[in-house]
């Protein structure tokens, strides 16, 4: 345990908890917003801190009464006994932890192989995020989506925040990024009149999403382009050039929203997409920099880079990188995402405890 870590880890705690009680942070939002939620993410280290402190010092009373009284003996050997867990809690928390875990997250969904099928799966996939949002007490906004013909979706974007500042700084982005990957789904297709199994596959992308100091972008490096809008939508989406495509030059990154009314509005929208997608950029850069061993998301819609399964004939729900293996598809596409993910989560923490990088996601 890195003693170093843990008063530098207890101090900033302490000086977060002054700025907080300064009524004057909370005229900037965003400021109090991030204190805030570096805050919390510091809560469970400082009272665990804090329990194991008192337990030492009531290990080290209980021995000193007992060298005069032996009936405190019993007393001392139960507190020591409880010492080795408090430990490793503490321990399990200065592990340095995902920077993005309190953040709130753009999910991008994109129909792949499988033609109208995949778009109709990419439609469930939509509504199982937003139902385990809903569950979760959690916010969605759709920024862009393009449908199909049958109801399905081609592309979507959707933004899931939460409600104020996240309990122990475990917001959306730490329960969704192992969402990022293919996503393959094996069914008769509502289209097959032969009743035969088809696999098709939906593309999955999970960001954080960027606040305006994550990202610096300068202006002059944006290209952007007005088109018209196109599909439903009512003459002001069809008519107008309200759609906007903004192309980061440096990097190639494209970027196109056309689901509001107005020109401002798709900007806007599209700009938090941009943030994003830069911020990812970022950190996935520094990962490899730091580790060639860590793996990025899977950003292309190809089978062979699965990351989990949904079998509806079976009801299986399979997550290829870990193993797991549940027959409740029905209750996974109805939002019940815990059980999948909290194995996930415990297969990360595991990896971090036995000195490994995190979990790759591939």
């Amino acid at each position: 345990m890195s003693s170093e870590r843990l008063t530098a880890l207890l101090d900033e705690y302490a000086e977060l908890e002054k700025r907080l009680a300064d009524p004057a942070i909370h005229a900037d939002q965003g400021t109090a917003r991030r204190v805030g939620r570096r805050y919390a993410e510091l809560v469970p280290l400082h009272k665990a801190a804090g329990e194991l402190e008192q337990a030492r010092a009531d290990l080290a009373a209980a021995r000193e009464l007992a060298a005069e009284d032996p009936a405190f003996a019993g007393e001392a050997e139960t507190i020591a006994a409880s010492l080795p867990a408090l430990e490793e809690r503490l321990a399990e928390l200065l592990i340095p932890r995902d920077p993005h875990d309190a953040k709130d997250v753009i999910v991008e969904i994109k129909a792949g192989e499988g033609g109208e099928e995949s778009a109709l799966f990419a439609g469930d996939l939509l509504r199982m995020y937003t139902r385990y949002a809903e569950r979760h007490g959690w916010v969605t906004e759709v920024i862009d989506s393009q449908d199909s013909d049958l109801g399905g979706v081609k592309d979507v974007s959707l933004a899931i925040k939460t409600k104020g500042v996240p309990e122990g700084g475990n917001g959306v982005w730490s329960r969704l990024k192992w969402e990022g990957g293919v996503h393959r789904v094996q069914r008769v297709p509502v289209t097959e009149s032969q009743g035969r199994i088809h696999t098709s596959a939906a593309g999955v992308l999970v960001l954080p999403e960027a606040e305006d100091v994550d990202v610096t972008i300068d202006p002059n490096d944006l290209r952007i382009d007005v088109f018209r809008s196109s599909g439903p939508g009512g003459q002001s989406v069809n008519t107008t050039d309200s759609a906007v495509r903004i192309t980061h030059v440096p990097t190639g990154i494209v970027v196109s929203c056309q689901n509001e009314k107005s020109q401002l509005q798709n900007r806007e929208q599209a700009m938090r997409i941009l943030r994003a997608r830069l911020l990812a950029a970022a950190q996935e850069q520094a990962d490899a920099a730091a580790s060639d061993a860590r793996k990025a998301q899977v950003r292309t819609v190809d089978r062979s880079e699965r990351i989990r399964t949904y079998n509806f004939p079976q009801n299986r729900i399979t997550d290829h990188r870990i193993g797991y293996t549940a027959y409740n598809l029905d209750l996974a596409l109805a939002g019940e995402l815990d059980g999948v993910l909290a194995a996930l989560t415990e297969a990360d923490r595991a990896a971090r405890l036995a000195g490994e990088t995190e979990l790759s996601r591939r």
